[in-house]
């Protein structure tokens, strides 16, 4: 989609959105999808969801902004978001990220670390090195072929291995056997 077909659809579903408490995290056209992704601070619930995409389908039917068919998936950015613009890297400062950078420019294409920083053309991430010191890195947004934050999952505990709470619960006393008469 071009540039400025998406700065028609933004202009036309964000104020919606923000109408609904929502923000508009990210908009995106490919493959006949038309991806609508909100956010709010605490999370988006189902219904949320479920209200904004009436909303937004409507807007879209009476509008008729896009040449052909579409079909519209309206989500919220998860715990793994991905990262496209400036402001995505800004909202994210502080957490753990994953980055792919595009060949040639000169360092490991893979790269994670905790996002320290993040300005208008690059952002900064602290990556441990093969010492385990940490380096903060500069990469420039252009530099960067994908980028998503990273959800540190606790590991499962080990099967046959009684976990903290189970240890510490207290038993049921087992029930009496009567006599027999």
């Amino acid at each position: 989609m071009s540039d400025q077909t998406i700065d028609r659809v933004t202009a036309l579903v964000a104020p919606e959105v923000t109408a609904a408490g929502l923000s508009l995290y990210d908009l995106e056209h490919a493959g006949g999808v038309l991806r609508v992704v909100v956010d709010r601070p605490g999370g988006v619930d189902l219904e949320a969801i479920a209200a904004i995409t009436r909303a937004v389908s409507r807007l879209l039917d009476e509008h008729d902004p896009l040449p052909g068919h579409y079909t519209l998936e309206v989500s919220s950015p998860g715990l793994e978001r991905r990262l496209r613009v400036p402001a995505h890297f800004a909202g994210a400062v502080g957490e753990t990220v994953k980055l792919k950078l595009r060949a040639g420019v000169g360092i490991d294409r893979r790269q994670s670390g905790v996002i320290v920083s993040a300005d208008h053309d690059a952002t900064v991430i602290r990556v441990a090195g093969a010492d385990l010191a940490a380096t903060d890195l500069r990469v420039a947004y252009s530099d960067i072929q994908q980028a998503r934050t990273v959800f540190d999952w606790e590991p499962a505990p080990k099967p046959g291995k009684a976990s903290a709470a189970r240890a510490t619960r207290p038993t049921r006393p087992a029930p009496e056997k009567k006599a027999a008469s």
